[in-house]
């Protein structure tokens, strides 16, 4: 059985791993046709792993319905937003039917109805939520808080027109940092994860991350 559950998908992984990568610097044509080919396959394994996805999120949320666990109640919104979506795909093809009027589709309907005013509702919530947070993190106790607060301040006055009329060189000033300071920490963060991917796939191609395969290893 651990043949089954671990050698042949480790296999499979070094080998396509090993495939995938020297297909990316050998410009001929037989490697694109195998990322072509590769690509369907991921494609249709996709189309499978959404019908797995669906009934884990439906066996997970009827779980909690079951047992009355708390917070239950938002698992019903799951099977009913999942419900009306279903029906809106399968009636009349997805297009729009309360009325002649409204063009687009019934999909475009709920997310301009329903998607777009949750979500300013809870960007809303959110920003108080982040005045909150700031407010606890910019109490200068050390020096890099000092500097992180100074810093704030002058990107959030530098971003606003009252910022120029306190100072006419705090705008400039705000896209210095964000330019410059600020762009040579986010490079270094994007190294650091381009390295850490890297690091991870290399992990996953020679067998030595395995939990993907579950079981905790």
């Amino acid at each position: 059985m651990n043949f089954f559950k671990r050698t042949i998908p480790l296999t499979i992984a070094f080998i396509m791993g090993v495939m995938m990568a020297f297909q990316y610097y050998v410009p001929h044509e037989a490697s694109q046709s195998l990322l072509k080919v590769v690509t369907r396959w991921g494609i249709t394994i996709a189309g499978f792993a959404v019908f797995i996805g669906v009934y884990s999120l439906f066996h997970l949320h009827w779980n909690k319905i079951k047992r009355k666990v708390p917070g239950w109640g938002y698992s019903t919104f799951v099977f009913f937003g999942a419900g009306i979506t279903i029906i809106f795909g399968l009636y009349n093809g997805g297009e729009f039917f309360l009325n002649d009027k409204q063009e687009g589709t019934m999909f475009d309907w709920m997310y301009f109805n329903v998607q777009v005013p949750a979500g300013a509702t809870m960007f809303s919530i959110l920003a108080f939520f982040m005045a909150s947070a700031a407010y606890r993190t910019f109490r200068a106790r050390t020096g890099e808080a000092t500097i992180l607060l100074i810093a704030a301040v002058i990107v959030m006055l530098g971003r606003v027109p009252v910022g120029a009329l306190i100072w006419e060189y705090l705008p400039p000033l705000a896209d210095w940092i964000m330019s410059v300071p600020n762009m040579a920490a986010k490079r270094g963060i994007l190294i650091g994860v381009s390295i850490g991917a890297i690091a991870t796939s290399l992990r996953i191609i020679f067998g030595i991350e395995r939990a993907y395969l579950g079981g905790g290893d």
